[in-house]
């Protein structure tokens, strides 16, 4: 929504996430194949609602990312208030893998939308290590974590992982808990 638009009501906020929520399904399974049909039927709006929302297919892509992008990095405050700092910063690293397999899946239909002219990935480095940062200072703070590793070095670390892993989580798990490790290492 841009400066000076209404706020959305409940039902069409509603149905707007319904809509990302399908559209990001969509997108990571079935790529460019994925039918806008098929999106409004899975989140159970009309096909004029979908257009209402999202006049193009390519502005549906690029929102179903950045939904996905923020829903991950919303997810890490969330997750620092409820457990420590290491604990949140590891929960964090398994939420990423699910976000990075998904954005593998869309990476036909990203790239369609760069083609178009837009750059759906203008801020992300930015707002993922903005939520990675605080994490690995309170696990500094605490004395659990390393304080002289940056968040740009664990977000190209944990994405190193996810692009070598693909969807081989268990293999991701073990490359990411050797990361945690490495984080909490202090060399004499």
């Amino acid at each position: 929504m841009g400066t000076g638009e209404r706020p959305l009501r409940a039902d069409a906020q509603r149905n707007r996430d319904q809509i990302l929520a399908a559209a990001a399904r969509a997108f990571s399974t079935c790529g460019l194949e994925a039918t806008l049909e098929g999106i409004a039927k899975d989140a159970g709006v009309g096909i004029g609602t979908l257009y209402r929302h999202f006049p193009t297919r390519e502005l549906l892509i690029e929102a179903a990312y950045r939904n996905e992008l923020a829903a991950i990095c919303d997810a890490a405050p969330e997750l620092l208030e409820t457990m420590p700092p290491a604990d949140a910063l590891r929960a964090w690293m398994d939420r990423y893998m699910d976000y990075m397999t998904r954005k593998l899946g869309m990476a036909d239909a990203l790239r369609a939308v760069i083609a178009s002219g837009a750059n759906p990935y203008a801020q992300s480095f930015e707002l993922l290590v903005g939520a990675i940062k605080p994490m690995l200072d309170a696990g500094a703070a605490a004395g659990d974590l390393r304080s002289d590793v940056s968040a740009d070095d664990v977000l190209i670390s944990i994405s190193g992982v996810a692009l070598a892993t693909g969807k081989n989580r268990d293999q991701a798990d073990r490359a990411l808990n050797l990361l945690m490790d490495g984080l909490r290492y202090r060399g004499s």
